[in-house]
């Protein structure tokens, strides 16, 4: 690799799998040898508390990194800040503290290169950077887009998820328009995904023999269901280049409950198997990035 490679999640609606994403492609990097730092931009500190970092007992966080632009706050770089997780993922954590920022990040004209330039100081010191940003439209996901050279996409199989896509797009138009930054999305993942509703899905052997014969056949409002689903992830496949589908696993909740990314606790998991899949692609992505 010739140089630092830095993700940024994104999507304005909350409850997607962006957090999730993030640390468990964050965890199979690591566990492919590269030096990972995850950044978390969100406020509600979700990536810090999943890498095991309780955002409570924090002196600093990005919250100083980004105030320190401004007169009469302490000057307070990245490398300050850094703390090493379990997982041999470094963090850059957030607190509740950073929702402060944003008010003062209005009255500067540079707002949106202030994370850009921040990482600028660690460029030598990983492979990858991966940035959590919040679920909104302000001033932390402009910057997570404007600092990243890739953006993954996380978006669930919620009524409202391709609006979320629609808003998206409108935000990365206006960002090409306003600071002359191309942004675009690499990746989609879709998560919790449920496919085409097969509720035998991830049933097999005598358990799966049995759901066929003895289980009703689906009612109608589940067939609707799978008519829904199909018609999203076919318009989803249609936006993005490379989308994923990451299927609804309990492993999920039990790595975030220890504080380690599902390719430290689960990685033979249904779940854990796509995320492994999504990080090949994005190392690939990254190599015929290095060879342009």
């Amino acid at each position: 690799m010739l140089d630092i490679t830095i993700v940024a999640f994104a999507h304005h609606k909350g409850g997607t799998g962006k957090t999730t994403s993030c640390l468990n492609v964050a965890g199979y990097l690591q566990k492919d040898g590269k030096s990972v730092l995850v950044v978390d931009c969100d406020p509600q500190a979700n990536a810090t508390a999943g890498l095991g970092v309780n955002p409570e007992t924090l002196e600093l966080s990005m919250y100083d990194v980004f105030m320190s632009a401004f007169e009469g706050f302490p000057d307070v770089v990245i490398n300050d800040i850094i703390v090493p997780t379990a997982s041999g993922v470094d963090l850059a954590p957030a607190t509740l503290d950073l929702v402060g920022v944003e008010p003062y990040l209005y009255g500067i004209e540079d707002r949106a290169g202030l994370l850009k330039e921040a990482l600028a100081r660690v460029r030598g010191n990983y492979d990858f950077i991966l940035i959590d940003t919040p679920p909104s439209m302000g001033q932390f996901v402009i910057n997570g887009l404007i600092a990243a050279d890739h953006t993954v996409v996380t978006l669930d199989p919620g009524t409202f998820a391709l609006r979320g896509m629609e808003a998206l797009s409108t935000v990365f138009g206006d960002i090409r328009e306003m600071l002359g930054e191309d942004v675009a999305a690499d990746f989609a993942i879709l998560t919790r995904w449920k496919g085409s509703g097969d509720r035998a899905a991830g049933t097999s052997g005598l358990a799966l023999f049995l759901k066929r014969i003895f289980s009703p056949g689906p009612s109608v409002e589940e067939e609707k269901e799978r008519e829904r689903l199909k018609v999203f992830e076919a318009e989803v496949r249609r936006s993005f280049k490379q989308v994923f589908a990451v299927p609804y696993s309990p492993a999920i909740y039990e790595t975030q409950q220890k504080g380690l990314p599902i390719s430290h606790y689960a990685p033979e998991s249904e779940a854990g198997r796509e995320y492994r899949a999504i990080t090949t692609a994005l190392l690939a992505l990254d190599e015929d990035h290095d060879e342009v």
